[in-house]
C-alpha cells in the first residue's frame, strides 16, 4: 500500500527524480570539508565559483543537486532550470563531543527561507547512532519537528542520517566500528524511516576499507530495504568512483531507489585550474553521472512504489492546507 503524497511534497520528489521517478542527484553541499579540500588562501569568491562551475556543467545531467547556504547561491541561480534545488539545512558540524553529537541550525536559515527561494525539497544531515540511547530519542525528536516544518511548508525531506562511533576507544575508520557497521546502518533505516521523512540518504551498510565480500554487501542493502518504509538513496562518502559505481549497482538491485553523490564524482576538479577543470567536468566527471543514471535507471526501485498522488474532486482545494 502506497502513502498518499500532499501535492506539494508530491511535485517535490517528481521535481528532483527522473522522468522514470529514480532518484539521481549532485550532491555539493559541503563547507567545512570543502574548504579543507582547497588551498588555505583560496578566497570566498573563488570557492563560490569552483562550486558553481561543478554545479551548472552537471545539473544538465542530474535529476536535482543539492547544495548549501553558504557557498551556493550562484550556482543555483545559474544551473540547469529543469534540475531540482535541495537544500541543506543544518549547519555544518554538530555540538557536543566526538561520541555525543547533536545537531546544530543557524537561526538565520529557515525552512521557511528554503520555501522563499525555491527549494525544491530538504536535506537534514543528523550524527546519529541507533543505540546512543536517550541521545537518540532526542535527536530523533529534533528530526520530528524538521519534518513536521518542512511538511507544513510542503517540502519533502531527505534525511541523511550519519553513523559515527560512540566509543571513545575507536573511530569509525577503524575494523571495530566496521564490524557494527551494518547493523547500526539496518536499525538506524529501521528507526528513523519510521519519524516521516520522505526519502532516506543513507551510507553504504559495509565499509569498503574492511570488508570485500560482495554477497555480503547485497544481503545488507536488502535488509535496508526490508525494514525502510521510506524510499532510501545511496551517499557516496567520499569513496573512490569505481567502489561507488560498484555500490550503487548493488544497493539499486536490492531496492534503493536510486544514487545522491558529491565528491566520488568531482572531487578530482575542485584543485585544477579553471581550462582542466572545464574539461574534467564535460569528460570524466559528465561520464560518471551518465553511467550512475544507466545503473540506477536499469535497477533501482522508483519512489512511486512507496507514494501515490493526492486523488483530484471538484473542491479539494478547499481542504487543502496552507502553511
Amino acid at each position: 500500500m502506497t502513502t498518499t503524497l500532499t501535492p506539494g511534497r508530491w511535485r517535490g520528489l517528481k521535481s528532483t527524480s527522473l522522468s522514470n521517478n529514480i532518484f539521481a542527484i549532485l550532491a555539493f553541499d559541503q563547507r567545512g570539508s570543502y574548504r579543507k579540500m582547497l588551498p588555505a588562501d583560496t578566497s570566498y569568491e573563488t570557492a563560490v565559483e569552483i562550486k558553481s562551475e561543478v554545479v551548472v556543467a552537471l545539473s544538465y545531467h542530474t535529476s536535482a543537486a543539492l547544495l548549501d547556504n553558504q557557498y551556493g547561491l550562484p550556482a543555483i541561480q545559474q544551473m540547469n532550470g529543469g534540475s531540482g534545488v535541495l537544500l541543506s539545512l543544518e549547519e555544518s558540524g554538530y555540538s557536543g563531543d566526538a561520541t555525543y553529537r547533536k545537531l546544530i541550525f543557524n537561526p538565520d536559515w529557515t525552512v521557511a527561507k528554503i520555501k522563499q527561494m525555491g527549494g525544491t525539497a530538504v536535506k537534514l544531515l543528523a550524527y546519529y547512532h541507533p543505540h546512543s540511547g536517550a541521545l537518540a530519542e532526542e535527536v530523533e525528536g529534533v528530526i520530528s519537528s524538521v519534518i513536521a516544518e518542512s511538511h507544513k511548508y510542503e517540502l519533502p525531506v531527505f534525511l541523511e542520517p550519519m553513523s559515527y562511533s560512540t566509543d571513545a576507544s575507536f573511530g569509525k575508520e577503524t575494523a571495530a566500528f566496521a564490524a557494527t557497521r551494518p547493523q547500526v546502518v539496518i536499525d538506524t533505516a529501521d528507526r528513523l524511516s519510521k519519524l516521516g521523512p520522505d526519502v532516506l540518504k543513507l551510507e553504504f551498510p559495509m565499509d569498503a576499507a574492511f570488508d570485500t565480500d560482495v554477497k555480503g554487501w547485497q544481503a545488507a542493502c536488502e535488509k535496508v530495504s526490508q525494514v525502510s518504509t521510506v524510499p532510501w538513496v545511496l551517499l557516496s562518502a567520499g569513496v573512490d568512483f569505481g567502489t561507488f559505481e560498484q555500490q550503487t549497482e548493488i544497493a539499486c538491485k536490492a531496492g534503493a531507489s536510486g544514487w545522491l553523490a558529491g565528491r566520488a564524482i568531482w572531487k578530482e576538479c575542485v584543485v585544477m585550474p579553471p581550462a582542466e577543470r572545464a574539461a574534467f567536468l564535460s569528460g570524466k566527471a559528465t561520464d560518471r553521472v551518465k553511467r550512475l543514471n544507466e545503473i540506477a535507471s536499469a535497477h533501482a526501485r522508483p519512489w512511486t512504489d512507496f507514494y501515490s498522488p493526492m486523488p483530484s474532486s471538484p473542491d479539494w482545494y478547499k481542504s487543502y492546507p496552507l502553511p
